[in-house]
């Protein structure tokens, strides 16, 4: 489906892999920002040079080097992703369309999440460890176009790990929490999250995104 209104948060293809816009300016000549989901590459475009897809039931693509399925029917629990499908945030959240937070808390099928969002039943769906024999690939718009080795390749976490080294964050590392207006220290991480001093936990691929951190100090000498 070819798009005319772009906004923040659509799934879309790009050269037949599946992005997320993360911007609009509509001012400039390329003026879609694109995360590329399986490595949060970025990528400037022109509205003509992408498809909308809107996520269903089943789906199934890779986020950051690992691959979920959407499950609607799943309830959540503690330490799942969950893909924000129908956002109506309250006035002291902050999240949009098509955000992947990781679950803190459940009660009655709303959650609170590790950036201390609440979000309501009605928002969201669970994202799922891996595919399933019923599951719809959207990783990719045309999955015959990819070799089998670049498919194996874009599910390594340890991949983008090499890849990334310049990028990745590490402990002591400081960052702005745009949305919060706070100053944070990367005091622990695990293999694709960071916990930071004010308590709170967000993916890896995150951090990425200088809508929501923004990095001011690193030691190079580390």
């Amino acid at each position: 489906m070819k798009l005319y209104q772009v906004r923040k948060g659509q799934f879309v293809f790009y050269k037949n892999e599946l992005h997320k816009v993360y911007s609009v300016k509509p001012v400039f000549k390329k003026s879609i920002h694109l995360y590329r989901l399986k490595d949060m590459q970025q990528v400037l475009t022109r509205a003509s040079e992408i498809e909308l897809y809107r996520p269903q039931n089943n789906d199934t693509f890779i986020f950051y080097g690992k691959r979920y399925t959407i499950d609607k029917d799943k309830k959540p629990e503690s330490g799942d992703y969950i893909l924000i499908t129908k956002p109506a945030p309250d006035f002291l959240d902050h999240y949009s369309l098509n955000e992947i937070e990781k679950v803190e808390s459940v009660e009655d099928g709303n959650v609170v999440t590790t950036k201390d969002n609440g979000v309501k039943h009605s928002e969201y769906v669970v994202l799922v460890p891996g595919k399933t024999d019923a599951s719809q690939e959207i990783a990719y718009l045309d999955k015959n176009l990819v070799p089998e080795a670049q498919q194996i390749e874009d599910e390594s976490i340890t991949y983008l790990s090499e890849k990334d080294t310049a990028l990745r964050p590490a402990v002591s590392d400081i960052y702005i929490d745009v949305r919060n207006d706070t100053k944070a220290m990367v005091v622990a991480m695990t293999e694709d999250e960071v916990i930071f001093g004010h308590g709170v936990r967000v993916h890896v691929a995150e951090l990425l995104d200088e809508n929501n951190f923004q990095l001011i100090y690193r030691d190079e000498d580390l």
